[in-house]
């Protein structure tokens, strides 16, 4: 009973998939955005798999979420595990389908990671399986317990999903760094989908937060220590600032609230209710019974906020919501984006989501749909996640806005508050923006590069060897400039192509290449070439070609 036919992005996805497959890797990382329908892709490969299958869940929690996404395609299927999450499972297909697609003799299973590590290996079942597929594969590492639960099944090959694949420790997907997966395919990005109406967009506000996070120490896992995280949690006020920015800019409006543990989401969810909105806590050790009747209720709008712990940040299958709340700070990108994205569905009636950081996870991560290449490698470990390439943001020094925008923009989109620059005595102080320069700073940057396009500068009285080597040094130097100059002008004249304003094109280039435009026209030889080779591989990237601009 599938809910749709498949999208071209999902076909290619999949299609992508079994080409990666069929030109030798065993186990395969497909990536696409949370809301783009990732379990729906391996529900049809589980499908259409001529073996036995495993569907695994990375969480115990999520078996019979998983188990309603094959039934949501009208694939049949048996639940490994105890006989209560069989029934479980079960009531939940009745509940929502009106008949059961649990078969105790079908060839595709669903179990939990912990299940699956507690079986014994030579198990006939786990032999003859030939497809694994995994949710939330950027767990996946060798040796770890999602690791091993793959390496049950012997003879099969894998396929990972995921929206983020990558780790806040830095370690590596791939097989030949600290993981499993041998290809990577990728899918569209976040935006693309939002450009499609797949998804919606989004408005961020950051009010202001006093929550100290300078002493809390980061865990071997990459995020922050949660003893830690308690204690800089209380001893803030963010309790109150959620519900009363709720109040200002949401009200009505179906919510998530993240937050870091039981107490403070039981005070926060307080605190709403006392606000007039019904709020009510869920968390993994909420009976899964009692959560079925929230989310119900939830989606009835009977309750209109879900204050929740490390539930619904990975895997877990929300109804659309309207606004999410951040009261927990993470230094994970993948959390941070499958939280954000829960705001992301599409709805009737639902113009954009509302996103409100209270914790300045949009400033340590950036924008979720900013442009990203991923990869199987390691990277290196880093206080913040978002790579030297990725535009940071900024909230709008309105009180009354406190919206959150791409530095790139010379004004708030909301608001029209234009951001005065702490100085304007070097590029770095105006972001790049040759016009915000003081004008005595841009005037000795235009004298270098007359000097550079000018003659060389031959000390009087110079020897012939060393007069031509100066001459030969300066040409190439011009030569380099001449070849950077020109890829210059074609990103600058793509920017033209998509819109932009001259002080937004100057200030992409500052943070796509870490120099302004006017400076970049006095590097030496070197230099030139090495960032004429960046800016060429960026348009490469985009397939911009001098002809695609006329």
């Amino acid at each position: 009973m599938t809910t749709h036919a498949p999208r071209d992005y999902q076909i290619e996805l999949e299609q992508g998939i079994y080409a990666a497959w069929n030109a030798g890797a065993r186990n395969v990382l497909a990536v696409l955005p949370t809301g783009g329908g990732k379990t729906f892709v391996f529900a049809r490969i589980a499908a259409a798999a001529p073996s036995a299958v495993c569907a695994i869940a990375h969480r115990s929690e999520l078996v019979g979420q998983m188990s309603v996404a094959l039934a949501r395609e009208g694939v049949r299927h048996r639940v490994i595990g105890p006989k209560t999450l069989h029934r479980a499972c079960s009531a939940r297909h009745m509940d929502e389908f009106r008949r059961s697609y649990i078969d105790p003799g079908a060839r595709v299973a669903v179990a939990s990671v912990d299940t699956l590590i507690g079986m014994d290996p030579s198990d006939a079942w786990a032999q003859q399986v030939g497809l694994w597929i995994q949710d939330e594969s950027h767990h996946v590492l060798s040796g770890n317990k999602w690791g091993r639960a793959c390496d049950m099944f012997p003879r099969a090959r894998g396929l990972g999903v995921t929206a983020t694949p990558v780790r806040a420790d830095g370690r590596g997907l791939g097989r030949h760094a600290d993981g499993l997966m041998d290809a990577l395919v990728v899918g569209p990005t976040m935006r693309d989908l939002i450009t499609r109406g797949y998804l919606c967009e989004y408005r961020i506000f950051a009010p202001p937060s006093d929550i100290d996070l300078s002493s809390v120490a980061i865990s071997a896992s990459g995020d922050y220590s949660p003893p830690q995280l308690r204690d800089a949690r209380r001893k803030s006020h963010i309790t109150g600032d959620v519900v009363r920015t709720y109040a200002k800019i949401a009200a009505g409006k179906l919510g998530v609230t993240f937050d870091v543990d039981i107490e403070s989401a039981s005070d926060t969810a307080a605190a709403y209710n006392a606000a007039g909105f019904p709020a009510e806590v869920v968390t993994s050790k909420t009976p899964d019974a009692l959560r079925a009747q929230i989310i119900r209720r939830f989606r009835n709008r009977e309750i209109l906020q879900l204050v929740n712990v490390d539930l619904f940040g990975e895997g877990f299958d929300l109804p659309a919501i309207e606004v999410v709340s951040f009261a927990r700070p993470t230094q994970s990108f993948s959390l941070y984006c499958q939280q954000f994205g829960r705001a992301c569905r599409i709805m009737d009636g639902k113009t954009h989501a509302l996103v409100i950081d209270h914790v300045g996870n949009v400033m340590r991560h950036g924008l979720p749909d900013a442009r990203r290449e991923w990869s199987l490698d390691r990277r290196e470990r880093r206080s913040r996640s978002t790579p030297a390439d990725v535009i940071p943001v900024r909230t709008c020094l309105n009180p009354e806005c406190m919206g959150v925008y791409e530095r790139v923009l010379p004004e708030c989109p909301y608001c029209g508050t234009v951001p005065v620059p702490a100085g304007r005595s070097t590029p770095e102080q105006v972001d790049g923006d040759l016009f915000e320069l003081d004008p005595e700073v841009l005037a000795v940057l235009r004298g270098e590069i007359r000097r550079v396009d000018g003659d060389p500068r031959v000390p009087h009285g110079a020897a012939p060897e060393v007069a031509g080597a100066i001459h030969k040094r300066h040409h190439e130097r011009q030569a380099a400039q001449t070849e950077l100059r020109a890829v210059i002008a074609l990103w600058a004249g793509w920017q033209r192509a998509l819109g932009r304003g001259d002080p937004e094109s100057y200030r992409r280039f500052w943070f796509a290449f870490g120099t302004d435009v006017a400076t970049a026209q006095t590097l030496g030889t070197r230099e030139a070439n090495d960032l004429a080779q960046r800016i060429q591989s960026e348009l490469d990237k985009h397939h911009i070609v001098t002809g695609a601009l006329q």
